[in-house]
């Protein structure tokens, strides 16, 4: 047999054209041979075809029908280095997907199983074959027997686990994701033909996610292809393979019955359906209801299908579990929820059977994995089993709970996951599903009001069937419950006309999201009202409200609860409910949350948002809206604990007050209330902006003018794509784009009087290139307010939000700037800056605006301290400003109000005081803009000794030396200094760790920091006691 397979291997060489593939049935009928004459009589060696190194390898060994041996990869003869092949990206890929594989070139033959190398041998010389032209001599053919018997005796082993076999779904999945439907897109994009995989993803990006990419649909494709293999097998008898899956899938699953009529009836893609006759092995060798009963009993009644998921995706792709964290609510956050929305029906609503009474109906409107859902289904069954016993449960089922509740899911991997879970939950309670029964999870988005129309795009019947009947859910049905986990997505893809009108208007009577007391919110920046979380709360509000009654019980990021610009949905959730229960979890990373204690506060997910959980209730007989508060700080297991040791009840919670402006879902400070009277910073000086946003600050930023200069002449000069190679400038996004930033510097004409400098972080000066023309060199140039900026100048920066750079410190988003600033001078970004002076535009032609400059001060506060004081000069009260700014007298008092929006100002009746402070302000500006002769003599000292000025490391010791490398160091930084933080920076350290790597270009300027900080806080001291006098007597 080796003889003659030698033999036929010499005559493919000799004809001189051979290419790989001229040798595979040489192989294919030595390995068939073998297999007759050793017992494996129906091993079938085929084929597979590829047109692209990647895909399947060139052979698979199986029975010609549904069990699959292995596979075998080859290389032509002259490849005579099978071990750094067996190192490449491909063969790793293959090592990790197919158990059971042989590397060859013909001549040599190395087994792997398991991904791990098993032996190799080598049956004759590659070279000489090639070279002398004859056929080499055969050697070492007892060793070759054993390997291929080795390679032919292997079987799958019976999956026991569910970690094992989750193990060998992923790697297969995400095998079938890059390696085939990727690669298969790729090529029928190229080529004419049925273009069959194209057109589902044309069907689901129409008729479902109008911004799925190519490679999303790869995922989500290879994903339902093996769930829905997973549904099949959970169902069918002994045998199973390909052809079967279509038998097994449920006929009201529709959507997932068309995509394997193409799978296991129609002709899929050769290499497509290599994949998945392998995934069907994987399961039929193992018993599917044995694993996941045996997770469930070890597991103590835990969700096996979640959890079996999630152990999947870590497998299959972890990043992409970490995005998916939504799926997967913990479930003492999801039994709390479930739990107090079934004691709220009993207590509010005379539902005596809470979620098991027959005439309750909820929704999740977001479901993932159906995990709300289920839970729901737990307690109602567990409640009948206790009030009637478990002999009338299949009744419940049948009459209440498939009927009454609803789901949608707009991802088809985790709706075919939820499908399975909610068969396999009602199968452990003893009711199968017939064949036209289905729980009511629907294919559909939630916040898309229309259903698709129907097209020749496969599918889009099933699709358009789905959404048809979701819309009825949303629209029609009376739904008393609406519960879930909906996502967080600050940049929403859900914006259409139904979801800006569900938010902007006062839809069927619930006020709209975007006024406050009858009135518009005035925000600039309302971006955080068009996230996913809030429109899903808006619709669950929309529809409660609609019926008239009903309960919303769901866990969101909880930057609603105090963030100012959601005072109008606030407000709006108050007119609509009778009681609001709020659950703060905090765990906002982001925001660097701690205990009140200080100790660490974790969040309940593997995410940096912080979450509440928010129960509002609508129908009850109550005269107003009552709103009440409780909050965990802590470990995550012990906020799990409490969830899961408490019954719902309002003694938990603190009853608050919300009222205008804010309607504040936290409680707030007694005794503050004139606070809210005074004026904000924006109303005393009206003209403003966010810092500029460059979107490149790497080629937009540098150090010295010089730098600057240079960098534009050569960026200009290069083409697009080299310039963005050469600045590493990655892709466009929508406002900055390379040749849109070189057109602009051409169109300046590179005049040095466009190099301006910029406040980039606290007393970090730096320069760039300023044309102010948005969309240009720099993304967003803010030339409306900058431009005053650029003239004689100076500008308070100030920051929205304290909370937003932590609660681990005091508020300190304060800062000053002569020049133009970044839009990230404060951690976080967003800090506000606020000109003194506005000049002329000189651009426009207008006989009426002066030509001198004014001041960016409120008509009416000017002329009130005008009046007044005959004596006021302009500048003072913005120095005043300034003054009670830094004042810890104020920042303590005043914290809960400065953490959520801008500062607002007391003022006082006394020129003396006034004027006091005002001066103390100008003093404590000059020290900042680093003006002041106090400066001069600076308490710290740069020491050492060479010319080593390399920031090599950042080193506090001794409680007053900084060291920065073995030779040098700064001394006399005391801990108050090297502690001292503005807008969220701390910034002796920051100022360093920006340097890390470089020279040290001016030691003298930290040294001049230091010393600023340290006047800053003997000044801070002088303005308390000044202020002390002021605020009793605020108005």
């Amino acid at each position: 047999m080796l003889t003659r397979y030698l033999s036929e291997l010499q005559k493919v060489i000799n004809r001189g054209d051979a290419r790989e593939e001229s040798f595979y049935h040489c192989v294919k009928e030595m390995l068939e041979s073998y297999a007759q004459a050793n017992g494996f009589r129906r091993s079938e060696v085929s084929i597979l075809p590829k047109a692209t190194e990647a895909g399947n390898p060139d052979f698979r060994v199986w029975d010609g029908k549904t069990r699959i041996t292995g596979y075998i990869e080859a290389k032509k003869p002259e490849v005579s280095q099978l071990e750094s092949i067996s190192k490449s990206e491909q063969l790793k890929r293959y090592r990790d997907t197919f158990d059971n594989l042989i590397l060859t070139n013909f001549y040599e033959f190395w087994l792997f199983q398991y991904g791990k190398f098993v032996c190799g041998v080598t049956i004759a010389d590659p070279l000489e074959a090639i070279h002398s032209q004859k056929k080499p001599p055969l050697i070492n053919i007892e060793d070759f027997d054993t390997l291929l018997d080795r390679y032919f005796s292997f079987s799958l082993p019976a999956i026991t686990d569910p970690k094992s076999l989750a193990n060998a779904l992923a790697k297969r999945t995400r095998f079938l994701r890059d390696e085939i439907i990727t690669i298969e897109l790729a090529e029928e994009e190229k080529t004419q033909g049925r273009k069959v995989l194209l057109k589902f993803y044309e069907s689901f990006k129409k008729l479902l996610i109008n911004n799925l990419t190519i490679e999303q649909f790869a995922d989500l494709y290879a994903q339902t292809l093996t769930y829905g293999i997973f549904v099949a097998r959970t169902r069918s008898g002994e045998d199973f393979n390909r052809e079967l899956i279509y038998k097994y899938i449920p006929n009201t699953l529709g959507i997932l019955k068309s995509i394997f009529r193409f799978i296991s009836l129609e002709e899929p893609p050769q290499a497509l359906a290599v994949l998945i006759d392998d995934i069907a092995d994987i399961l039929f060798n193992t018993d599917i209801q044995k694993i996941l009963h045996r997770f469930y009993t070890e597991g103590k009644g835990r969700d096996p299908i979640v959890h079996f998921y999630e152990t999947f995706l870590s497998e299959y792709d972890p990043k992409l579990r970490e995005k998916r964290g939504v799926y997967y609510t913990p479930e003492p956050v999801v039994r709390y929820i479930v739990r107090s929305i079934h004691s709220l029906l009993k207590s509010h609503f005379g539902k005596d059977d809470g979620l098991a009474s027959e005439d309750v109906t909820i929704l999740d409107p977001a479901a993932g994995t159906l995990t709300f859902p289920a839970e729901a289904i737990k307690v109602a069954i567990e409640e009948h089993k206790g009030n009637y016993g478990s002999g009338s449960v299949h009744k419940l089922i049948k009459h209440h709970i498939l009927p009454h509740f609803h789901a949608i899911e707009l991802m088809m991997a985790p709706y075919t996951v939820g499908h399975l879970k909610i068969s396999y939950l009602l199968a452990e309670h003893g009711y199968e599903l017939s064949e036209d029964e289905r729980f009511k999870l629907y294919l559909s988005n939630t916040l898309e009001p229309d259903t698709p129309q129907q097209t020749e795009l496969p599918i889009a019947h099933d699709i358009s069937e789905e959404c048809a009947l979701a819309n009825k859910v949303k629209h029609e049905d009376p739904i008393l419950v609406i519960m879930g986990n909906p996502p967080y997505s600050g940049a929403s893809e859900n914006n259409n006309d139904w979801t800006e009108k569900l938010l902007k208007t006062d839809l069927d009577g619930a006020q709209s999201y975007y006024t406050v007391d009858g009135m518009p919110l005035n925000e600039k920046n309302p971006k955080w009202l068009q996230d996913d979380y809030v429109k899903f709360l808006r619709f669950a509000q929309w529809k409660i409200h609609k019926a008239g009654k009903g309960i919303v019980g769901m866990i969101t990021n909880h930057g609603y609860l105090d963030n100012p610009t959601f005072r109008g949905m606030r407000q709006s959730l108050m007119r609509t409910f009778d009681e609001i229960y709020v659950l703060d979890l905090h765990g906002n990373s982001l925001k660097k949350e701690t205990c009140p204690d200080g100790g660490k506060d974790e969040n309940v997910f593997d995410i940096r948002q912080g979450t509440a959980i928010i129960l509002m209730v609508k129908g009850v007989d109550s005269k107003g809206t009552r709103v009440f508060h409780h909050e965990l700080f802590g470990l995550r297991q012990s906020k799990y604990d409490w969830l899961d040791s408490k019954q719902f009840q309002t003694g938990d919670y603190q009853e608050l007050s919300p009222g205008s402006p804010f309607y504040l879902f936290r409680p707030e400070a007694a005794g503050n209330e004139h606070y809210l009277q005074w004026h904000s910073l924006p109303e005393i000086f009206p003209l403003n902006s966010v810092g500029i946003v460059t979107a490149r600050d790497g080629l937009t930023i540098q150090d010295t003018p010089n730098q600057v200069r240079k960098t534009v002449h050569h960026f200009a000069s290069l083409d697009p794509e080299t310039a963005r190679v050469a600045y590493q400038l990655g892709k466009d996004a929508r406002d900055w784009k390379v040749e849109l930033a070189q057109k602009d510097l051409k169109d300046s004409g590179l005049s040095d009087s466009n190099i301006v400098p910029i406040l980039y972080r606290p007393f970090d000066t730096r320069y760039t290139y300023y044309t102010g023309k948005s969309r240009g060199y720099h993304c967003r140039p803010r030339n409306e307010v900058m431009r005053h900026m650029l003239e004689e100048n100076v500008g308070i920066v100030i920051g929205r939000q304290g909370l937003a750079v932590g609660d681990n410190q005091p508020w300190n988003l304060v800062s000053i700037s002569q020049c133009i600033t970044d839009f990230n001078l404060f951690y976080r970004g967003g800090g506000l800056i606020i000109p003194l002076y506005i000049y002329p535009d000189e651009q426009k032609e207008d006989i009426f605006a002066s030509d001198e400059r004014e001041y960016n001060i409120a008509s009416g506060l000017l002329g009130q301290f005008s009046r007044q004081w005959p004596q006021f000069r302009p500048e003072q009260l913005f120095y005043y400003v300034y003054a009670v700014l830094h004042s810890n007298r104020y920042r303590q008092r005043f914290a809960q109000y400065l953490r959520m929006d801008f500062p607002r100002i007391p003022f006082t009746d006394d020129y003396e005081l006034f004027g006091l402070l005002a001066g103390y302000g100008k003093e404590l500006a000059d020290i900042h803009l680093l003006k002041s002769p106090r400066l001069n003599t600076p308490i710290a000292k740069y020491q050492g000794s060479g010319s080593n000025d390399l920031v090599e490391f950042i080193k506090y010791e001794d409680k007053s030396i900084v060291q920065i490398n073995p030779d040098k160091h700064f001394e006399g930084i005391t801990p108050e200094l090297w502690n001292y933080h503005i807008g969220g920076y701390q910034v002796l350290h920051k100022y360093l760790k920006d340097r890390k790597g470089k020279n040290l270009a001016n030691p003298i300027h930290y040294c001049r920091m230091a010393t600023a900080l340290a006047l800053t806080i003997q000044m801070r001291g002088d303005i308390d006691r000044v202020i002390v006098s002021i605020l009793p007597a605020a108005k």
